[in-house]
């Protein structure tokens, strides 16, 4: 007989269940893991006395004790782009300056409401220097491991809060390894790993939905390194459909520096074109946790993928800049993918297309000073 619990964790490659427990980040093999759908919302559940992301907590598993900063309610700006205008999602408004607060807030929710008083995150920089903010804010202790080569600016944010920054030798895949490794030691509050992470980057997809009027967009185009927005939106806009809350899903359009595009490569079939050092440091990741889960989403909601030279990212940045959009190099990419994507067809005339903007400029200073000088 089946325990009655509160909601349930699933591995969907193998789809075994587990209890829910947020001391729990992965299955018994080894495998990631996602909170079961859960209810959808419809516009009278919206807390709208609560400015940040905890006005969908009726979409949100557990009874938790919210540990905010205010996350979320970022701006939706309209700007002209090449043949028409998009809509800007600007995550960088979130209190560490990116989209990661969405998540760190959720996840560290969850955790602290089950006693942790240390815990152990493996980040390029916007990650843990969010799971370190949010961390100093529920009172406990938190150990980063960062590539050597994060930039200097986020490493210091993370400090800033208190984190204890470990710099790990190798690439973003090394530090990785090197958190799954030190993981038995200390409760690992992985961005890239925990479930209620991506309950919290869900928020993303109600907040484009009660922007837009309570209905969703046509297209929403994003970075992805491990993917948590694409996974995101796929739980969020998924809820929504079920609930009859939206009609049908946006088409998901992901970009990737073609340095490091092991999403683009999966979801067309080709093997990825080999690793290179990339200006997008936030997306340098090789063998994205859930890989076989990112590319399930974008095909399930029709959209593509583009793999971006380090030119057009470059000349993205500065084009954002010149509309009075500072965004990182990352963030960059998405933007630089939008000409790609209306030239196959994936952003159509007179359809609403929203580009999420991750993180802000002042998080890469040193990149961008090469990039516009």
């Amino acid at each position: 007989m089946e325990v009655a619990v509160e909601y349930w964790y699933v591995d969907e490659r193998a789809g075994t269940r587990y209890a829910g427990d947020p001391l729990r980040w992965r299955g018994d093999d080894g495998t990631p893991l996602t909170v079961a759908p859960l209810a959808g919302l419809a516009p009278g559940d919206v807390d709208t006395g609560i400015r940040s992301l905890w006005r969908y907590r009726a979409a949100l598993p557990g009874d938790l004790r919210p540990v905010s900063l205010g996350e979320g309610c970022t701006p939706l700006v309209p700007r002209p782009w090449g043949e028409g205008d998009v809509r800007f999602k600007l995550e960088w408004f979130s209190p560490t300056g990116s989209f990661k607060d969405r998540g760190s807030s959720v996840m560290i929710s969850a955790v602290a409401d089950a006693g942790v008083k240390e815990l152990l995150e493996d980040s390029s920089g916007n990650g843990g220097s969010s799971v370190a903010a949010y961390s100093a804010a529920a009172g406990i202790a938190a150990t980063v491991l960062a590539p050597e080569g994060t930039s200097p600016a986020k490493v210091l944010q993370a400090r800033a809060y208190g984190a204890d920054v470990v710099l790990v030798p190798g690439t973003r895949d090394d530090t990785a390894a090197e958190a799954v490794r030190r993981s038995s030691r200390t409760s690992y509050a992985s961005h890239n790993w925990h479930p209620f992470f991506l309950q919290g980057t869900k928020t993303l997809a109600y907040e484009l939905w009660e922007d837009l009027g309570f209905r969703a967009p046509d297209a929403v185009v994003t970075v992805a390194g491990a993917g948590s927005i694409v996974l995101g939106c796929d739980l969020g806009f998924g809820e929504l459909l079920a609930a009859g809350s939206i009609t049908r899903r946006p088409r998901l359009l992901v970009a990737q520096p073609r340095n490091c595009s092991p999403i683009d490569a999966a979801v067309h079939d080709r093997r990825p074109p080999e690793f290179a050092p990339t200006v997008a440091e936030g997306t340098a990741i090789r063998q994205p946790v859930r890989l076989p889960e990112v590319v399930a989403a974008i095909r399930r909601s029709g959209g593509d993928t583009a793999a971006i030279p380090e030119d057009a990212i470059a000349a993205a940045a500065r084009r954002l800049a010149s509309l009075g959009l500072y965004a990182e190099p990352t963030s960059a990419t998405a933007a630089a993918a939008i000409d790609v994507f209306r030239e196959r067809g994936a952003i159509r005339p007179g359809e609403t297309t929203v580009v999420v903007l991750t993180g802000s400029g002042l998080k890469a200073p040193d990149k961008l000073r090469e990039l516009i000088g």
